[in-house]
């Protein structure tokens, strides 16, 4: 091309690859001048032709210089999720309507598109999630929506911390993956801390003290279940049986774990699983005859997702579910969320997916908001002045020329800035009110408990962090003045598993159970009370007879077995028998204990059968009544003394009343009868 022929445009965006380091970087107002300069002194210009274009340049780059930011007109993004999931099908639907509605509105960045490239991860294939994931990187991604699986998370998180990539994930609801060691990831549905906190307090309200826990052995499942544990611990409740099971399941191990649930003495089993098994665990449960009567199933919001994804469930798979609980991510009824339902069956219909209509679930909510989010966060981004650039990674070079191509991986300069603007955003979606705490966590998380009853369910509640359950939802709840509404705990009835509407148990006494371990104390004196018949194992004595009395009236056998504490040679301490209470080495301790204010801070007393109070003991003497029995309380000395000082009283007031009173004047017989009366 001659010289002559350059020309300027104002649209023309300017990149050079740095060579050393290898950064992909816009070039800046100045660094277009110089390399304009160099080109054009190089050059066979004449004079008057290079100063006019000078002065060109020159005022190009003056109003240039003004401008704050040059918006890409692109903004690469990609998705990594599970096309054939649950969530995997309404999430594809919702991200590619949220792309749409973001390149379509003229508010949110303005001349910029957003290119989203989705990858699907074949149902929690953990590898290739991170295969998928560095091919994102090779592409100078800034953002990743996803993973969908917390197993996935954790092992992509470590990538997006070495080059710097947000992770928004809609789905990944493990709790740890909050913490300080993935700064990149950002979860923008609810964590499962708040979804046990809701199990946990369903439990205390019905007043059961145990459960079972049957959980996938990953990630996911045992930190939820680790959450779970202590916020049961809060309500004085716990795990007392964990069933963990390969995250490889098979028919087999579904059937052998739960051989072992129905031997336990609970029967409130809560089901933390993926929704690929969920069903079939249920199913297989309904065949052994442990989701009957007496039992209570209560499912996290896996089940709800199915419910609302497929509303074309076979009658064999409903009757599998009758009568459990489960959750579901609460959202408002906004004028927003009423237009996007209003849309989904146009959206699912007009999408590429061979599943046919998709039920609109919980997740596909927030995976519509997670874009919305980064697209705020980028709009505020470019608003700040800041640049899309990227480096290599120096610590890739070793891997040059491999066929895994990691040197081809750059480090997103500015990603710290948009993970941190992503963090402030401040909106409404059509989940609600979208903002962060300072844990990372979406502030109001709230849950519904439904009721799975007949061919479909019913809320039969709410859950949320501020107001525990409730009958009224979370907003009203929040939007009515203090002590306008009752916040006292309280859910609509419940039909259980069997049909029943009668609030189960929760507990039975199984075969294999372990007995009551009863300590007794054996004193080396009062054996009246306690103590152990010579020759055997058994116990007597006034304080067993009224334990035996007690156990006979329950309606339920209780198996128990008397262990002593002490040899009989020594008196024992009282404060270390109870302690054993605590420790769990007893379950209950039988025997003559005197209740005091120290040992009911340790230990809960039964109402006390021997009422003895403060007395004082003294020896009685069997004596014959007869009608002289009121001399008994004094002497005949003290009777005398008594008599004599009646006589001496009566003299003195003789002495100084005669001489002014006639009652003591007259004869001496007279006198005398005055002075003693």
């Amino acid at each position: 091309m001659s010289p002559s022929t350059y020309t300027i445009s104002l649209n023309t965006r300017f990149f050079h690859k740095d060579s050393v380091n290898g950064r992909v970087v816009g070039v800046s107002a100045v660094g277009q001048r110089r390399w304009l300069q160099q080109l054009l002194l190089h050059s066979t210009m004449n004079k008057f032709r290079l100063l006019v274009l000078m002065v060109f340049c020159s005022g190009l780059f003056i109003n240039t210089s003004t401008s704050v930011s040059t918006r890409p007109d692109v903004v690469n993004i990609g998705a990594i999720f599970s096309f054939n999931s649950s969530i995997g099908k309404v999430s594809k639907v919702a991200i590619e309507a949220a792309i749409e509605d973001v390149n379509s509105n003229p508010a949110v960045l303005v001349g910029t598109k957003l290119k989203l490239s989705m990858q699907d991860t074949k149902l929690s294939s953990g590898f290739l999630g991170i295969v998928e994931a560095l091919r994102f990187m090779e592409n100078y991604t800034v953002a990743i929506l996803g993973p969908q699986y917390s197993v996935m998370a954790h092992v992509i998180s470590h990538i997006a911390n070495e080059l710097h990539v947000p992770l928004l994930s809609y789905a990944a609801t493990d709790p740890t993956l909050n913490s300080l060691q993935f700064p990149y990831f950002v979860r923008t549905t609810q964590s499962d801390l708040f979804q046990m906190a809701a199990v946990a307090e369903i439990v205390a309200y019905y007043e059961w003290r145990d459960v079972i826990a049957i959980y996938i052995d990953d990630d996911n499942g045992r930190n939820g279940v680790a959450a779970f544990g202590d916020k049961l611990a809060e309500k004085r409740c716990k795990i007392s049986y964990k069933v963990p099971m390969s995250p490889d399941l098979t028919h087999n191990d579904i059937t052998n774990a739960l051989v072992k649930v129905a031997l336990m003495e609970s029967r409130i089993i809560i089901l933390h699983i993926y929704d690929t098994w969920g069903l079939e665990v249920l199913d297989v449960a309904r065949n052994m005859q442990i989701m009957g009567s007496g039992y209570v199933w209560i499912a996290t919001d896996w089940l709800s997702t199915i419910l609302d994804t497929d509303s074309s469930l076979s009658l064999s798979k409903l009757d599998s579910v009758q009568g459990v609980l489960t959750l579901r991510m609460h959202t408002s009824d906004s004028d927003f969320k009423k237009s996007f339902v209003s849309r989904w069956r146009n959206l699912t219909a007009a999408g590429d997916t061979d599943n046919g209509l998709v039920g609109l679930n919980s997740y596909g909510l927030y995976a519509y908001d997670t874009v919305w989010l980064l697209a705020h966060a980028l709009d505020t981004f470019f608003d700040q002045g800041k640049n899309i650039s990227f480096s290599k990674d120096s610590s890739l070079n070793e891997f040059h020329g491999g066929n895994l191509r990691f040197d081809a991986m750059s480090i997103f300069e500015e990603g710290k800035q948009l993970r941190d603007n992503i963090l402030q955003v401040n909106m409404s979606g059509v989940t609600g009110p979208i903002k962060f705490t300072p844990d990372g966590d979406l502030i109001h998380p709230s849950y519904e408990v439904i009721n799975v009853i007949g061919t479909g369910f019913r809320t039969i509640g709410y859950w949320s962090n501020s107001s525990g359950l409730s009958v009224v939802p979370p907003e009203k709840l929040n939007a009515q003045p203090n002590g306008s509404i009752s916040t006292q705990p309280s859910l609509y009835g419940v039909i259980w598993p069997g049909q029943t509407a009668q609030k189960p148990r929760g507990w039975v006494f199984s075969s294999n159970g372990r007995q009551l371990r009863v300590g007794v104390p054996i004193h080396v004196s009062y054996s009246e009370f306690v103590s152990r018949i010579e020759g055997s194992d058994m116990f007597g004595g006034y304080c067993i007879d009224v334990y035996n009395a007690a156990k006979d009236m329950l309606p339920y056998p209780v198996p128990s077995k008397f262990i002593p504490f002490g040899d009989g040679h020594n008196n024992i301490i009282t404060q270390d028998l109870l302690h054993k209470i605590t420790t769990g080495e007893f379950d209950a301790v039988v025997g003559d204990i005197t209740i005091t204010t120290n040992r009911t801070k340790i230990v809960d007393f039964t109402q006390p059968y021997i009422e003895s109070g403060l007395v004082v003991v003294a020896p009685v003497l069997k004596l014959n009544s007869s009608a002289w029995a009121f001399l008994r309380p004094f002497t005949p000395t003290m009777w005398c003394v008594t008599g004599i000082s009646f006589l001496l009283v009566g003299a003195v007031i003789w002495i100084l009343e005669r001489r002014t009173n006639d009652e003591f004047r007259g004869p001496p017989r007279k006198q005398f009868v005055t002075i003693v009366w």
